[in-house]
């Protein structure tokens, strides 16, 4: 139930450029009440994985409330006006199934994976957790002392982590992605009751939730049964359009460096801005999708290739683009230094074979052998429901359609060599970039 266990479905979670054309699987409505309803069939196990997800995570917060998000999603397993602390966790469990959730910067999500029959009851302590959550101030302090230790564990006793917020807030110069999900520490420490209460109210209503059901069910089963139990939920008439600050022009590099007798290995990042998937308008993101694996994603990438095997510069080298967000996107890079290779000497390897790349472009065959991958993995993806689930609800709560996603696969085809070049020339650009160091306090010195 906790947002670091988000931290990891990351990097479990099936990429969005997997899902299969399975659109005959996939159904979706809408109740009156607003909730979007979508239904991924899978009979091959009597199971089935229901999730509700909130078109809010911590993009959604006020400024000087960071964390409150997240802090609400462990309130949640709290008290309701029916249901005891931790009485909803009980249950799932007394019927042989499991649950949790998990808060992102753009949505926030609460699942369980239980026996197909016991749909209607997981639906009817949803439903009541979405109106009927009960708090008082001991609930409070319990569990923000809960939230400031789990900080202290993941992210104040992890160099790499505070490294990593130190690096986002770089990038992100205005928006609340520059914000950590879990929230700054000095602001959780005085999160209240009212300010739990104001996101709860504002934000956990049916028009602002969307209902994904996977598994041994029909369309028709679940739609009775979500009209039956969530339709009679009133709608948020005060809810308000997703408008949040956005970046300004990005037109000065920026560096950072950050040491601490913690770092085991030593690394350096470069990240960008980069455009995020929208609605009708996906082709630039699956470039870039491309351009990742391409780059650093696996042993015949162009990173792997020059820094690792030829110059022997790096004993590790990736590249990332996360294009399923609401907003700006980030494209970067991460090279970990052979022993005896400073990290400046690392740094100016990746400029190299940046600028070797886009002189070179994309070679065609590699193109064409990761296109097949990509389609091979689109066919795996269908052997995990839970997998399904998660990729449609990140995709929808993060401004798609179902439209957009079951086309994304067919234009990651579609991309070309020029394509990939022109997104790289687009996002790849120095003045925009945030460079970072992490390192031991004697290489500072040094």
């Amino acid at each position: 139930m906790h947002f670091f266990r988000v931290v990891l479905s990351i990097f479990v979670l099936l990429p969005n450029w997997v899902i299969a054309d399975i659109s005959a699987q996939v159904t979706d409505f809408r109740l009156k009440n607003g909730m979007e309803v979508v239904v991924i069939e899978d009979h091959r196990a009597p199971v089935v994985v229901h999730m509700v997800w909130y078109k809010a995570g911590s993009g959604e917060e006020d400024p000087g409330v960071s964390g409150v998000a997240h802090f609400l999603e462990h309130l949640l397993f709290k008290q309701t006006k029916t249901m005891d602390a931790g009485e909803f966790s009980r249950v799932v469990a007394e019927n042989g199934g499991s649950d949790n959730a998990f808060t992102s910067y753009d949505y926030t999500g609460y699942f369980q994976r239980i026996a197909a029959d016991r749909l209607p009851l997981m639906m009817k302590m949803e439903a009541d957790r979405m109106v009927n959550l009960y708090l008082g101030p001991d609930d409070i302090l319990t569990e923000r002392d809960v939230i400031i230790e789990e900080r202290n564990q993941r992210v104040e006793n992890s160099p790499g982590a505070l490294f990593g917020e130190q690096r986002r807030a770089a990038l992100f110069l205005n928006h609340p992605y520059g914000r950590p999900v879990i929230g700054w520490r000095h602001e959780m420490e005085s999160l209240t009751l009212k300010d739990a209460l104001a996101y709860y109210r504002q934000f956990y209503a049916p028009n602002n939730a969307i209902l994904v059901v996977g598994g041994d069910v029909t369309p028709e089963a679940v739609f009775e049964l979500a009209k039956q139990i969530y339709g009679v939920i009133p709608a948020n008439p005060d809810l308000l359009p997703r408008e949040r600050p956005q970046e300004p022009p990005h037109i000065s590099a920026r560096r950072m460096t950050y040491s601490d007798e913690r770092v085991a290995q030593s690394y350096v990042t470069r990240t960008y801005l980069a455009p995020e998937r929208n609605p009708s308008d996906q082709s630039v993101p699956a470039a870039l999708t491309l351009l990742a694996e391409i780059l650093g994603g696996g042993q015949t990438s162009v990173l792997t290739q020059k820094l690792q095997f030829e110059a022997q510069t790096a004993v590790y080298t990736t590249a990332f683009y996360g294009g399923t967000a609401l907003d700006d996107a980030s494209f970067g890079f991460v090279i970990v230094p052979y022993d005896g290779v400073s990290l400046e000497e690392a740094e100016a390897a990746l400029d190299q074979a940046i600028v070797e790349f886009l002189k070179e472009g994309v070679d065609p065959d590699k193109l064409n052998r990761l296109k097949k991958q990509f389609r091979a993995s689109e066919i795996y993806a269908r052997d995990s429901v839970q997998g399904l689930a998660n990729a449609y609800g990140a995709a929808l709560t993060s401004g798609l359609s179902l439209d957009d996603i079951h086309e994304w696969p067919n234009i990651l085809q579609a991309v070309t060599q020029d394509d990939i070049m022109a997104a790289a020339k687009l996002v790849l650009k120095e003045q925009t970039s945030v460079t970072g160091w992490l390192m031991k306090p004697k290489e500072a010195s040094e």
